[in-house]
């Protein structure tokens, strides 16, 4: 059995890290045993508990911008320390064989792996553009401290290769799976949220952040649609803990706009099930490039229209004009544009929600995707 220590950067249901508990729900216990590290508690080490996986809590070494302040540098070296302790007395009762680092923004894998001569897997889930000095260090600690870099679309590994073309050499693309939907809610309603059963629900999932384009699509929604009373935004997702400020712009321009009937906000939710049940379209603005873009796969999964900017992953995910549309980055009048064909074609909606769960089932499956980190992780046995 090959002992695999996880190193991941949060305990929430986001992007990476439903991969990543997606990966370890599938992934063959027989063969593999994996062992979790996260910084917090929350609700994905609930959900790890519940498939069996050990999960422990310690510093990950998250690297950030103000870590060269004296205080932070001293703070990072003091978790530095308590956390190769406990690694170290982890280790000793697995030998792990391999370390997987889950995003650039944990660097404790790198750390360990290079102290104990212990294999690497870096998983990259970030195009970092800016800051510029960011964006040239990481590829430079792949290089130097990654066996395997596994970039999570052709984009971010691109993004990776412009900086260091070096590093092409160890790295694979595995785009992310997801798992087929077995049943069906029939008895969700557009009510059960506070809309009318005739409204049109454009929805919007993801933390509520500068990135995601909750402004943009809000600012095309007041310019465009607000008149349209059946026409309604839905954004479902929580603000990072110390940015609430992105959420309280966004609810002051709501109410500076007198659309609070107009526009909900839910909180993170873990069962989206219901919300793409009553969704008719689903929108993902991103202002800047998403490395992959796991949303537009739910809500092609389940059987929704999809319109993305036209950038990053999600360029590999949406089929422009098939299962959705692209629209140019930070454009209102394209954005508004793809929507007001979707709100007036029903049936194009329906076909496009078709295509698009064919094409998941097909390029985005959970078996595809554990099979590939389980051939990955035979080969640095």
């Amino acid at each position: 059995m090959t002992k695999i220590l996880f190193i991941h950067q949060s305990a929430d249901l986001y992007g990476s890290d439903k991969t990543l508990l997606l990966l370890l729900k599938h992934i063959n216990k027989v063969k593999f045993k994996p062992v979790v590290i996260i910084p917090v508690d929350g609700p994905l080490k609930d959900e790890l508990e519940k498939i069996d996986v050990e999960v422990y809590i310690t510093p990950v070494l998250k690297l950030y911008r103000d870590i060269v302040i004296p205080k932070n540098s001293l703070k990072f070296f003091g978790e530095y320390k308590k956390a190769i302790k406990f690694l170290d007395s982890l280790n000793q009762k697995h030998r792990f064989e391999i370390i997987y680092s889950n995003t650039l923004a944990v660097s404790l894998g790198m750390f360990y792996a290079k102290k104990r001569k212990i294999k690497h897997i870096w998983h990259v889930h970030e195009i970092i553009v800016h800051p510029k000095i960011v964006a040239t260090i990481f590829p430079k600690l792949l290089k130097k401290y990654a066996d395997v870099i596994v970039a999570n679309s052709f984009m971010t590994l691109q993004n990776l290769i412009e900086r260091e073309p070096q590093i092409k050499e160890k790295s694979i693309v595995i785009h992310n799976g997801i798992e087929p939907k077995t049943r069906i809610l029939d008895n969700v309603s557009k009510t059960d949220f506070g809309f009318q059963q005739d409204d049109l629900i454009i929805t919007l999932i993801g933390r509520i952040n500068r990135l995601k384009g909750h402004k943009l699509l809000l600012n095309s929604f007041i310019r465009n649609f607000s008149d349209q009373k059946n026409i309604k935004l839905l954004f479902v997702g929580s603000p990072v803990f110390g940015q609430e400020n992105y959420l309280y712009e966004v609810e002051e321009i709501i109410k500076s706009n007198n659309l609070k009937e107009n526009i909900k906000i839910l909180p993170f939710t873990k069962n989206l099930d219901p919300i793409w049940q009553v969704t008719d379209i689903a929108v993902m603005p991103s202002t800047e490039a998403e490395s992959f873009g796991l949303v537009a796969v739910e809500a092609m999964l389940a059987q929704k229209p999809v319109i993305g900017s036209n950038h990053g992953g999600l360029t590999e995910i949406i089929v422009n004009n098939e299962t959705g549309f692209l629209v140019k980055p930070n454009c209102e009048s394209e954005l508004a544009s793809a929507i007001q064909k979707l709100i007036n074609n029903p049936e194009v909606r329906m076909e496009m929600g078709i295509k698009g769960h064919k094409r998941v089932t097909e390029n985005f499956s959970i078996a595809s995707y554990v099979d590939n980190f389980e051939n990955l992780f035979e080969s640095l046995k």
